[in-house]
């Protein structure tokens, strides 16, 4: 892009100033929207129907004494949070908000700040540097649980950006290129149903060509940004706050401004790759007027302000999973399924390519969907049946105890009738006096003193 220094300048405002905006929009629509599923209002005081209330939060922030606990490292607790958040501003280097646009002094631009040939590399690099600032985070404040919560952050997002990178290649191989640009203008092209060759007035959007991939980025993406029901890294009712419980003041606000960034960055990204970016959905594509490419900053809003809506929805609706039914989920479930669908979409894509007759569609699609049977389903049926008869006595009754850490009761379990039950103590031992099962190892007989270690 051949763009004048003083266009480009004005290219990094405008994204600067449509992150802060779309920041402060969000908050105060989630609070709106979250107020409205839990039958009450929201912010109500600050602006006309409490439009201003994050503007309010912000300036409280930067008023607020920012503390720094005696045992922190200084430097690297400074650093902490601007290696969070200047990587999310950096990522909208490459998203192209509209297509070209002549400027009146004849000039003609791209409505995008650069782009590169290796675009969705560049945002997947720029996302992976968030982590450092978490676990240095985590780390510098010299606390326990701060440094739990940047080791859980950690690992939850190595787990699902493996997820969500292998979800993306599927896009790649129909657009032929890693452009965000390319991969927007592919998606111009008319739909053609597969199989029938029959061309449809829609556009041929990745969401509905590739569904399995676009549902993987979407689970994903939750995952990726640390949100609800997947925010275990700040679960308040084990680890405070998590990763940022020592910060206060600005040093907060950056942590606080990353996380809706981050929204909006995975959500542009999802738009770009599945919702064909600044392009006019159809059937406004077909009015000249409203398929203009100075339009298309707006219908790239909206379509991320979709996704914004889905996360506040899975944040009003869904509770907090459990932190090994989590890391489940992503290693057993969304990177197996992520090779199976890539197999089969690079199978497919070569046989469309080299023209080949329909029985080889069908037979490619059966062998993939047998594999699939045998990778996800096979040898897993009884994991969960295994797992209730370990957490359950001889006499039917639930010992909490059973895995090693307490866990809720399942189905057809029933729980203990007598309270202050030992761990590897049932109840029916606790009737008859037998020593319980956590003395094994050697530890001392006092039921007292056991009761005080507890």
């Amino acid at each position: 892009m051949n763009d004048p220094w003083w266009l480009v300048l004005i290219k990094a405002l405008a994204i600067f100033v449509f992150l802060l905006v779309i920041t402060l929009f969000n908050i105060v629509f989630e609070r709106k929207v979250v107020g409205k599923m839990q039958h009450r209002q929201g912010p109500t005081m600050n602006g006309p129907f409490g439009s201003l209330q994050s503007l309010a939060d912000g300036m409280k922030l930067m008023f607020k004494e920012d503390f720094r606990p005696k045992n922190a490292d200084k430097i690297v607790f400074n650093i902490a949070p601007y290696l969070i958040a200047i990587p999310a501003f950096t990522v909208f280097a490459v998203m192209p908000f509209g297509g070209e646009v002549t400027l009146p002094g004849g000039l003609t631009t791209r409505l995008q700040l650069v782009d590169t040939p290796v675009g969705v590399l560049l945002v997947l690099a720029l996302a992976s540097i968030g982590i450092y600032g978490i676990v240095l985070a985590g780390w510098s404040g010299g606390s326990t649980y701060s440094l739990l919560g940047g080791l859980r952050s950690s690992a939850q997002m190595i787990s699902y950006e493996i997820a969500m990178g292998l979800s993306l290649v599927g896009v790649f191989l129909y657009a032929q290129s890693m452009s965000t640009v390319d991969i927007v203008e592919s998606q111009a092209q008319p739909f053609v149903i597969p199989f029938l060759n029959l061309q449809t007035p829609l556009q041929g959007w990745y969401f509905a060509l590739l569904f399995p991939s676009f549902v993987i980025y979407l689970i994903s993406m939750v995952g990726e940004t640390n949100r609800a029901p997947f925010d275990l890294p700040e679960a308040e009712g084990e680890l405070v706050g998590g990763f940022h419980t020592e910060y206060s003041g600005m040093r907060f606000a950056m942590f606080f401004l990353a996380e809706y960034i981050n929204m909006v960055t995975v959500s542009a990204l999802a738009t770009t790759l599945f919702l064909g970016g600044y392009l006019a959905p159809w059937p406004f594509s077909m009015i000249p007027v409203l398929n203009n490419p100075w339009l298309g900053p707006v219908w790239f809003t909206l379509k991320i302000l979709l996704f914004i809506f889905v996360f506040v929805w899975l944040r009003g609706t869904l509770p907090r999973f459990r932190y090994d039914q989590f890391m489940k989920l992503g290693w057993y479930w969304l990177i197996p399924l992520s090779v199976i669908w890539l197999m089969m979409v690079a199978v497919l894509r070569a046989f469309w390519s080299e023209g080949p007759s329909q029985p080889l569609y069908v037979i490619s699609a059966v062998l993939l969907i047998v594999l699939f049977a045998v990778v996800m389903f096979g040898g897993r049926g009884g994991d969960d049946e295994t797992d209730a008869a370990a957490d359950t006595d001889a006499d039917g009754s639930f010992d909490a105890f059973a895995g090693g850490y307490p866990v809720p009761p399942r189905a057809g379990q029933e729980l203990p009738e007598l309270s202050g039950v030992l761990p590897g103590e049932s109840v029916a031992d606790r009737a008859t006096g037998t020593p319980p099962r956590a003395q094994a190892d050697d530890r001392p007989t006092d039921r007292s003193n056991e009761r005080e270690e507890l």
